[in-house]
């Protein structure tokens, strides 16, 4: 069933900086990639951010960098065709894989995900670089579905990193010694921006840009789960730069480039579509 974008919809992407893909992913992955996070909610891996362990509701959770000891993950991400649609969106000959994330609310969970840009977290430069969101069950904006400023991937401003969840001890601290401007006070001033969000079935997917600034409310349903995948991708132009506050999980140490040059390290940045 994988599908190609339209060019209208890569011409949208460029504009907006985000588009929503109907039924971008067969059913089968969407039933065996909630399986995955059940289980990493069981075992959450080393590299997790758990607010509220255990529980079944009021829980934000993610986890990350389990494609290579998870092999339905790894299956997801070579097999699913996310990866096309990434390239193809970038307008890319290419697209590298860079980490999966796996982002659940509970019913009842009042914590936002604060409005932010990625890139900053990442040790990544370049316009060629985004992710695959893919909704795991029906999901509104009431309920936690995402949200974007349209257009913000295009204004050239480079966020100071936002820490999800605060709270003493935090597993993502290192995100603190990021540098960039502070993020606008979105929430206090919603009519001043053109925010876009659409309620998602599951197999629906959201296809952003690393420079768009993006959010989402708590997850106010008494009774379901907000679940998602998102996959992270490099394209083209996407260079290697490690910086303070950048995701430490992948370093310097680990990956046979120097910063500047193009991710091509097929062990740690694999290419899953196109050629090189």
């Amino acid at each position: 069933m994988q599908r190609n974008l339209t060019e209208e919809e890569i011409s949208r992407y460029e504009r907006d900086g985000v588009i929503q893909v109907k039924q971008a992913v067969e059913p089968a992955w969407v039933e065996r990639m909630n399986k995955v996070v059940d289980a990493q909610l069981d075992t959450p891996s080393t590299w997790a951010n758990d607010a509220n362990p255990g529980a079944n509701k009021d829980r934000m959770f993610t986890d990350r960098y389990q494609w290579r000891d998870n092999p339905e993950i790894k299956a997801f991400v070579f097999e699913s065709g996310v990866g096309r649609l990434a390239g193809q969106a970038m307008r890319s000959r290419r697209a590298r894989f860079y980490f999966d994330h796996i982002l659940v609310k509970e019913p009842e969970t009042s914590a936002p995900t604060p409005w932010h840009q990625d890139v900053p977290y990442w040790p990544f430069l370049g316009k060629q670089i985004c992710s695959v969101w893919l909704a795991l069950n029906d999901v509104s904006i009431a309920h936690s579905a995402m949200e974007f400023i349209r257009g913000s991937h295009a204004d050239g401003k480079y966020y100071l990193p936002e820490l999800f969840g605060a709270r003493k001890n935090h597993p993502n601290a290192w995100i603190q010694s990021g540098e960039g401007e502070p993020v606008p006070p979105i929430e206090d001033q919603r009519d001043d921006f053109d925010i876009v969000g659409w309620n998602m079935d599951a197999g629906d997917v959201v296809l952003f840009s690393a420079w768009i600034l993006h959010g989402a409310p708590g997850n106010s349903s008494s009774n379901r789960r907000r679940a998602a995948i998102s996959t992270r991708w490099l394209g083209d132009d996407a260079i290697w730069h490690p910086h303070q506050g950048a995701d430490p999980t992948v370093t310097e140490h680990d990956v046979c480039v120097t910063p500047g040059q193009y991710p091509a390290d097929d062990d740690v940045f694999p290419l899953v579509w196109g050629q090189n």
